[in-house]
């Protein structure tokens, strides 16, 4: 396990919970590659900080439950639930597994593994 990987990975999950997408950029390489298994494409670092926005308006209270949180060279693995409470007051429990690849300390690519039904109304 490297410290310094953890550390990446809290920061990151820390960020999203807080709404805080500048320190999300940040840790992003410029560069960067995020795919989710919903739409079966990959976004680049603005498409997905676009997509966050649109998910932390309408999404509050963001929790991750982290369930596992594996290590690799350059990367981790993090089994979590993400909580939270959409406007019409529905809370949403997500069961979520991603796998990041790190480049000199930023995330280089993210793959997110979800189901869109737990996510109740938040992307309707």
């Amino acid at each position: 396990m490297s410290e310094d990987t953890d550390t990446i990975a809290s920061r990151f999950f820390a960020a999203i919970e807080r709404g805080d997408l500048d320190a999300v950029r940040e840790i992003y390489d410029p560069k960067a590659e995020i795919w989710h298994n919903v739409t079966g494409r990959t976004q680049t670092r603005e498409e997905n900080l676009q997509l966050l926005r649109f998910f932390t308006e309408r999404v509050s209270d963001r929790c991750y439950e982290v369930l596992g949180r594996d290590f690799f060279p350059d990367g981790f693995v993090q089994r979590h639930i993400l909580h939270g409470r959409l406007q019409s007051g529905e809370s949403i429990a997500a069961p979520v597994c991603l796998v990041v690849h790190l480049s000199e300390g930023r995330i280089a690519r993210l793959f997110e593994y979800l189901d869109p039904a737990a996510l109740g109304s938040a992307f309707a």
